[in-house]
């Protein structure tokens, strides 16, 4: 029986709804999506969101809102000078985008279930603000910087279950208020919160190599040597998306607002759709414990099913546990393999990947070269694996084929004749 397509994106989506329950996600939906009609989709998918568990703190823009309301603005490099009369525009306009995105929010989710769901929102004075003060000789006046976040009172209001909605100003202790850039709000929240994720709408779908393939994840060394060549205007969101990371936020994410359903692509979906920087691009091999049986099961059901691997009885996986490595993606097991020292051979066995993962992600070679580690590890100079199926793929891996009576002579007694496994070795 043939697996529809939604089947399969909604197994594929389940470990990521459970991975992201109770995480602290920010959020920035600048003032160009306001004007796009893709906005209410957006707001729904946020509130998707929060009613699967995600806490969430979203900050919005309104730059191109308040060029309108002010044309005649002046700037001093990238920042707006903003002087009182300024200022008193900017927070209407604020209000009126905040406002906006309540009401977005009041609505549920429509066409769904789930539409008379209620989604408390909250905004408030997070955040307190200081004078940017003379530079270079120009005193930009309410124009502030985030001074400190006000942590606590955040966490307050979501462990009480709202959603939060933070305007792009911040209070001084006199109580003025000052313009702030949207984009240092969303990065300095996440990196005061130390959230699991910073996420960025962009008109921008990601970042793109020479070729014009998207680049899924960069580091942020890497984003650095990026942004000296690309052509996204708004270059900034960047910087701050690498600077977020380097100071402690899990992951950053740029993804575009002009895509419907773009946002759960990125999130619920091992390929994603955007760019995602972090730390470091880690291989996500370990060696597995007992706590992984159940994954490893679900990555290899479907290679029993087929006839590709042979059934492992669920107390010898167990049992074998030490012997075998597995592939983590975003904490959740996609891929393993065993590895069984037979002196200075050892058999390579029990190699699978989730088929979710299979396409694009390079988690067979990465456990290929963990499993090649490990037997070095062990003095171990000959890998070998017996195979129904994948012969093709272990040669592109520099696999070659092999006789049964290659094998260690304890291997060969357990050769099945009737299943006429194809022997390939690889030497180390």
């Amino acid at each position: 029986m043939e697996t529809s397509t939604y089947a399969r994106w909604f197994r594929g989506s389940t470990p990521y709804i459970s991975a992201h329950r109770n995480k602290t996600f920010v959020v920035l939906v600048p003032g160009e999506a306001f004007e796009h009609v893709n906005l209410s989709n957006m707001v729904h998918d946020l509130a998707l969101l929060h009613v699967l568990g995600v806490r969430l703190i979203l900050v919005h823009g309104g730059r191109p809102q308040i060029e309108q309301a002010l044309p005649e603005s002046f700037y001093h490099g990238h920042r707006r000078v903003t002087d009182e009369l300024a200022m008193s525009t900017i927070t209407a306009v604020n209000g009126q985008l905040r406002t906006r995105l309540e009401a977005l929010f009041s609505t549920g989710l429509p066409n769904s279930p789930l539409h008379k769901v209620d989604i408390p929102v909250i905004a408030g004075n997070f955040i307190t603000a200081q004078p940017m003060g003379i530079l270079d000789g120009v005193d930009h006046l309410f124009t502030g910087s985030v001074r400190r976040v006000e942590i606590q009172r955040i966490k307050n209001s979501l462990d009480g279950g709202a959603l939060i909605i933070q305007s792009p100003v911040g209070y001084s202790p006199s109580g003025q208020v000052f313009n702030l850039p949207a984009e240092e709000v969303a990065a300095e929240i996440a990196i005061a919160l130390q959230a699991d994720k910073l996420i960025f709408f962009d008109e921008v779908a990601h970042l793109s190599d020479d070729q014009g393939q998207r680049i899924s994840t960069v580091t942020p060394a890497s984003l650095e040597q990026a942004l000296a060549t690309t052509e996204n205007a708004n270059a900034t969101r960047l910087e701050y998306l690498q600077q977020a990371v380097r100071r402690g936020v899990t992951k950053s994410h740029l993804v575009p607002f002009t895509d419907d359903g773009a946002l759960l692509a990125e999130l619920f979906t091992a390929e994603g759709i955007g760019t995602q920087v972090v730390e470091q691009q880690h291989k996500g091999i370990r060696t597995a414990t007992r706590e992984d049986v159940a994954g490893i099961v679900e990555v290899i059901r479907p290679l029993e099913e087929s006839g590709a691997l042979v059934r492992r009885e669920r107390d010898r996986l167990e049992q074998e546990i030490d012997n075998f490595l597995v592939a983590e993606l975003d904490g959740i097991v996609v891929g393993c393999c065993a590895v069984y020292p037979y002196g200075a051979q050892a058999e390579l066995a029990c190699v699978g990947v989730h088929e979710n993962y299979q396409a694009g992600n390079g988690v067979g070679a990465r456990l290929l070269a963990a499993a090649e580690e490990t037997a070095r590890n062990n003095n171990v100079n000959t890998l070998f694996v017996l195979t129904t199926q994948t012969r093709d793929w272990f040669l592109e891996q520099g696999f070659t084929d092999a006789s049964p009576d290659q094998l260690p002579e304890q291997r060969q007694m357990l050769y099945n004749w009737q299943r006429n496994s194809a022997v390939m070795i690889k030497e180390l």
